[in-house]
């Protein structure tokens, strides 16, 4: 029988080290439910969708993150607060002027830098945070429910390290 790749013009006359025949082996044994990306794409499709279920007051994974680490390290920079939470500039200020909308944080002109805007929780916003992170803590918990102990431990250290 005549390999596929023969039949349709793939094989190269090289031999087992051209590059034309590694692309087609390549092509060949190609497997998307085996690729990293499409498997993390598929385990956040699953976590956003606990998340959407279950967060209060209808946050946002971006929300609630600015939120919680507003809760852990205080109030700050707006621009240092994107940094923490992993948005840009113009992100970040989409995020902190719908919270502030919301009552839920405080901005101000930072007054040693004109151009900085401090922003801060509000009581309110404090309040949110407190059960919003209670409530992550569950998601996170369904999140990892296959998981036994061992492997809930070794993917947030792989994931660390990709991070």
């Amino acid at each position: 029988m005549t390999d596929v790749r023969e039949r349709d013009g793939l094989m190269s006359a090289g031999g087992p080290d051209d590059p034309a025949d590694a692309k087609a082996q390549a092509i060949e044994t190609y497997r998307l439910d085996q690729q990293v990306g499409f498997l993390m794409r598929v385990a956040n499709q699953r976590h956003t969708a606990l998340f959407a279920a279950r967060m209060i007051e209808g946050l946002t994974p971006p929300q609630f993150a600015t939120l919680a680490k507003l809760r852990e390290v205080g109030p700050c920079s707006q621009n240092r607060l994107g940094r923490l939470v992993y948005l840009d500039a113009a992100t970040i200020k989409g995020v902190v002027d719908r919270l502030r909308a919301r009552g839920f944080v405080l901005t101000a002109d930072d007054p040693l830098d004109r151009r900085r805007r401090a922003v801060g929780l509000s009581e309110r916003g404090r309040a949110v945070a407190d059960e919003a992170i209670v409530v992550a803590r569950e998601i996170t918990e369904a999140t990892l429910e296959p998981l036994d102990e061992a492997e809930r431990a070794e993917v947030l250290r792989l994931l660390r390290k990709l991070g």
